[in-house]
């Protein structure tokens, strides 16, 4: 039983590529109070998604600790709620697509996950086909606000398509 604790960002990517299905098969979508409103702001339906088990969760304080890291790395609200909750959580995803965030994360020893990994796995547990997958890639640029370089994209694409595709 895979438990997930959520930041916005993949919510809203995954929204804006018609691809929150890929979540179905994690058992809890914890999101904090603060995640939800950033979502409702840019994705409002996201949370909506039918047959995804999303908790909207009050998170608890963070430790200081955390606040160090949190005010060390600029992260943003939503972000530390969700990392206030993998503390009570250690052993549940984060799902991020912010680099600080996930460097807290990280750092803490927990395991961090952002739009594109979510994406490849969904082809690795058989969920999307492999083409379906490469297609949504190569259209982050024009269909999401998924901030990835270029470079680093077509890397992935092609990396992907080698193994997948055998080209």
């Amino acid at each position: 039983m895979i438990e997930a604790i959520l930041d916005a960002g993949p919510l809203i990517h995954l929204a804006e590529l018609d691809a929150l299905g890929v979540l179905d098969d994690l058992a809890v979508l914890r999101v904090p109070l603060s995640v939800c409103k950033e979502v409702a702001a840019y994705q409002p339906k996201a949370l909506e998604f039918p047959g995804l088990p999303f908790q909207r969760i009050t998170a608890p304080s963070p430790s200081m600790e955390l606040e160090a890291v949190a005010q060390a790395l600029a992260l943003s609200r939503g972000e530390i709620e969700a990392l206030s909750l993998m503390e009570r959580h250690p052993s549940a995803w984060f799902l991020t697509d912010d680099a600080a965030a996930r460097l807290a994360a990280e750092q803490r020893g927990y395991r961090a996950h952002g739009t594109i990994g979510l994406l490849i796995r969904s082809v690795r547990r058989g969920q999307r086909q492999p083409e379906d997958v490469l297609g949504l890639l190569r259209s982050i640029p024009q269909r999401s606000t998924l901030h990835v370089r270029p470079a680093l994209l077509q890397a992935i694409i092609q990396r992907l398509e080698a193994e997948w595709l055998k080209k």
